[in-house]
């Protein structure tokens, strides 16, 4: 078992292949996208599957493949089929925006991945538009109505932003009426990418809850899985779930399995925190898998308590200003 210096265990990692994106969502990133990594500048796939082996066998179970937008990198699939193949990963997963997903989607589910997480913030293609600043709901939708026909397990990720999609929150909910889907309410949190000073929250967990139990009073509370990070409900009747994720509130750090590669090879030990190692360097300087085992034990070593934690000895740094795509968050 892989533990930190908090005795949490480490288990889940979240894998960024790409900071780039094929939505403009106005919470990630400005609407002229951002300083692109160059090719170079990421880490290749032989270095991912290398780290990705590595971790597996030092305690990693479950592997997330994030972005950016992951199906805008060329050849995602050769990534996925190698990681699919690494003895002792008991679970390969993605988070996509679901623009140019629906054609992977059958081989996707040879690969044996049993659960994506779908971006998507409004069930209305205007406020869709307006959020994203791109005209690609009908795409979006596609691929939600394929991941089902596949058996695939889909939990439907959407940020609440006040004044922005508020309104959403229950035809969301309504969705779990006859689909079996998870639809996840998160927290906005202060990763927008453009230096913006993040003054406090509007919707917390609380006010979401609050939100959707004076619609829903017969709501109820599920047991949550181990490590979630969402507050899980189900209303009576409905096929699917409802989840929240305190995102900015950060309740559920005391439990926290999971740690983050960025696209340029970055280790995150909190989505907060300014990176503590990077593995791409470390590869390409000619480290062994025993050298670079170590460096990733130390790291895992000095993990912060909670976000707050890391955030606040980030901003004392250089502030909290990169942008969600940059961190696969």
């Amino acid at each position: 078992m892989l533990t930190d210096n908090h005795g949490r265990e480490i288990n889940y990692m979240r894998l960024a292949v790409t900071d780039r994106c094929n939505l403009r969502c106005f919470y990630c990133m400005p609407e002229d996208g951002l300083n692109w990594l160059s090719r170079s500048g990421l880490m290749s796939y032989e270095e991912m599957l290398r780290a990705c082996r590595l971790l597996v066998k030092m305690g990693i179970e479950k592997i997330r493949i994030t972005g950016g937008e992951p199906f805008v990198r060329k050849d995602i699939m050769l990534l996925l089929a190698g990681l699919a193949k690494i003895d002792g990963l008991k679970e390969l997963s993605m988070t996509t925006n679901g623009v140019l997903t629906a054609p992977h989607i059958p081989e996707m589910k040879a690969l044996g991945i049993k659960s994506v997480n779908l971006s998507l913030d409004t069930l209305d293609a205007n406020r869709f538009f307006t959020i994203t600043r791109r005209d690609e709901f009908a795409s979006v939708m596609h691929t939600l109505d394929e991941l089902l026909k596949h058996d695939i397990e889909v939990k439907i990720n959407a940020v609440v932003m006040d004044g922005k999609n508020t309104r959403d929150i229950i035809p969301m909910v309504e969705l779990t009426k006859d689909l079996p889907v998870s639809v996840r309410f998160i927290e906005e949190m202060p990763f927008n990418g453009d230096g913006h000073v993040y003054q406090g929250l509007s919707w917390d967990y609380v006010r979401i809850l609050n939100e959707i139990t004076s619609h829903y009073p017969a709501i109820k509370k599920l047991t949550d899985p181990a490590y979630s990070t969402a507050y899980n409900y189900q209303i009576p009747g409905h096929r699917g779930t409802v989840g929240i994720i305190a995102a900015y509130s950060r309740t559920f750090c005391g439990t926290c399995n999971r740690i983050r590669i960025t696209p340029e090879g970055t280790l995150k030990n909190c989505l907060y925190d300014d990176g503590v190692l990077n593995i791409k360097d470390l590869m390409r300087s000619g480290i062994s898998d025993n050298e670079l085992e170590q460096n990733l034990l130390n790291a895992f070593s000095h993990r912060v308590a909670d976000g707050w934690e890391a955030e606040r000895k980030r901003v004392e740094k250089n502030g909290v200003h990169e942008s969600m795509a940059t961190i696969g968050g």
